[in-house]
C-alpha cells in the first residue's frame, strides 16, 4: 500500500531545498515528490503532516551499543527504541565492546542480535586491530564478508605507525573505509579537559588542542602513502582544520566528522565538575566550537554524529578525573542540532546534509536523501516545540546526558524505516 504525506515541509539535503510539498512512498521506497496540494490516489493512505518538517532519517556513525559485555548499560533493543524516538533510522555501531568486535563470529552475533531487537537499520563496524590493541590487524576481508561497513579502533589510537600503515594498505586493497580518532596519545593520556584558563582554574589534567592536530597530520601522511579511504571520527579544534582542508584539496580520500556535543557545548559547561559533560575528546573553547560550526557550514567537516556512549551511574558519579567519558545522545541528537538552526548558524538542509546525506554517501548507502527510489527512511518533526529535557524519560538504559534539565526546542513526531512506522510521539 502506498502512503502519501501531504501538507509537509520537505527538507531535502541533496538539493538544499526547504519547501512545502507532498511525498508518496510505495513498497518501502520513495515513489514521487509532489507539489503542495497534490491529490491522493484512490489506494493512498494519507498522512497529514500539518506543515511540520519531513526529512530523511538520520544516519548516525559511531553509536556504542554495549552488547556483548555490558548489556546493563545499553542493549540493541533499548538503543533501537531510543534511535527511533530520536529520528535515527540507521545506527552505525562501534566495535569497542567487551570483547571487541574483531572476528567474523562476534560480528555475526551482534548482527543477529540487532536484527532481532532493533526497529531501525543497524550496520556494524569492526575493529581495525585485534582486541583494539594496535599490534596486529584483523581479518578485514572476512569481516567485510560478514557485513562490517567500516573499520575502527575507536578511541584507541594505533600508536605503531608501521601497523597502522599496513592496515591502511590492506584496507585500500579491499576498498574498506578506515575510521580513526585523530589524537596524539602521549599528549592526551590522562587528560580530562582542554588546556587553558578554565582547566588551570579547576585543577584538571588537560590536553592541548595541538594533540588533535598532530594525530591528524600523522594520519594524513599515511593516507598520502597508502591511498586508503579514511574518515576522522571527530575534528573538534580550529587548529586541525587547515590540515584537513589541505588534505581535501590534495585530492585524498578523506572525510571528517564531529559530535553534536562539540558543536553545541563548550568547556565552560563542565562548570563545577559536572561529569555528564565529560566526553572524549574533552569539550573545547567557544572559539573552537564556532570554528567547527563554520567548518560544517562550509562542508569542510562532512558528518555530524551523536557519538552515543552509554555509561551507568557508577561510572559517572565519581570525581571528574576518574569518571568515565561519554554521553547518551540518540534521542537528544536532533533537538540539540536544532539549537544551531534556531541560532541561525545552520539551516535545516545543511543539518541533514551532515546528519543523513553525507554519512550515507560515505558508507555507500542509498538512504539519507529525499529522492525517487531512495529508501523510505523518514523523520517527521516539529522544529519549534519547546520542552525541558528530563533524563528519566529517555529510552536508553543509561541516562548520562549533559542536557538534563535544559530547555530544548524541537521534537520528533514520527519515524519511518522502509516505509513502516517505527515510532510515533503520543
Amino acid at each position: 500500500m502506498s502512503i502519501l504525506f501531504t501538507n509537509a515541509r520537505l527538507i531535502n539535503p541533496e538539493t538544499g531545498l526547504d519547501q512545502p510539498g507532498a511525498l508518496r512512498i510505495n513498497g518501502g521506497r520513495i515513489e514521487a515528490i509532489l507539489p503542495e496540494g497534490a491529490s491522493p490516489n484512490p489506494d493512498d493512505q494519507v498522512i497529514d503532516c500539518q506543515g511540520k518538517c519531513l526529512a530523511p532519517g538520520i544516519v548516525d556513525i559511531g553509536v556504542k551499543v554495549c552488547e556483548p559485555g555490558e548489556r546493563h548499560k545499553e542493549s540493541y533493543r533499548s538503543a533501537g527504541q531510543a534511535a527511533a524516538a530520536g529520528g535515527v533510522t540507521t545506527m552505525v555501531t562501534r566495535p569497542d565492546t567487551t570483547p571487541a568486535i574483531d572476528s567474523p563470529e562476534t560480528l555475526e552475533f551482534v548482527t543477529r542480535r540487532a536484527n532481532e531487537a532493533a526497529p531501525v537499520n543497524v550496520l556494524p563496524m569492526a575493529a581495525l586491530t585485534k582486541e583494539r590493541a594496535g599490534r596486529e590487524m584483523t581479518e578485514i576481508g572476512f569481516l567485510m564478508d560478514a557485513g562490517a561497513v567500516a573499520f575502527t579502533d575507536c578511541d584507541h589510537v594505533v600508536q605503531n605507525t608501521k601497523v597502522f600503515a599496513r592496515a591502511l594498505t590492506y584496507a585500500r586493497s579491499c576498498g574498506a573505509l578506515v575510521i580513526a580518532h585523530p589524537q596524539e596519545p602521549g599528549l592526551s593520556a590522562g587528560a580530562a579537559a582542554t588546556s587553558g584558563k578554565f582547566a588551570s582554574l579547576r585543577g584538571l589534567p588537560a590536553v592541548t588542542p595541538m594533540a588533535e592536530r598532530i594525530g591528524l597530520d600523522r594520519d594524513i601522511a599515511l593516507i598520502e602513502m597508502t591511498g586508503a579511504r579514511y574518515h576522522a571520527d571527530q575534528i573538534t579544534t580550529a587548529r586541525a582544520l587547515p590540515a584537513l582542508e589541505r588534505a581535501k584539496s590534495n585530492g585524498f580520500d578523506i572525510t571528517a566528522g564531529v559530535s553534536i556535543h562539540h558543536l553545541t557545548l563548550n568547556e565552560l559547561d563542565v562548570a563545577d565538575y559536572r561529569t555528564f559533560f565529560k566526553v572524549k575528546p574533552p569539550l573545547r573553547s567557544e572559539e573552537d566550537r564556532m570554528a567547527v560550526v563554520q567548518a560544517v557550514r562550509d562542508g569542510l567537516i562532512d558528518v555530524i554524529s551523536s557519538m552515543h556512549t552509554p555509561q551507568d551511574e557508577e561510572s559517572k558519579r565519581l570525581p571528574f578525573e576518574e569518571a568515565a567519558s561519554g554521553a547518551v545522545a540518540l534521542e537528544t541528537f536532533l533537538p540539540a542540532a536544532l539549537r544551531l538552526y534556531h541560532a541561525g548558524q545552520l539551516d535545516l538542509p545543511q543539518l541533514f546534509r551532515a546528519m543523513a546525506l553525507n554519512p550515507a554517501k560515505r558508507l555507500g548507502l542509498p538512504s539519507g536523501r529525499l529522492g525517487v527510489g531512495a529508501p523510505a527512511d523518514l523523520v517527521l518533526f516539529d522544529p519549534d516545540v519547546p520542552f525541558v529535557l528530563n533524563r528519566s524519560t529517555l529510552l536508553s538504559k543509561s541516562k548520562n546526558t549533559p542536557f538534563d534539565g535544559q530547555r530544548m526546542q524541537g521534537r520528533v513526531l514520527a519515524t519511518y524505516v522502509d516505509g513502516k512506522e517505527v515510532y510515533r510521539r503520543h
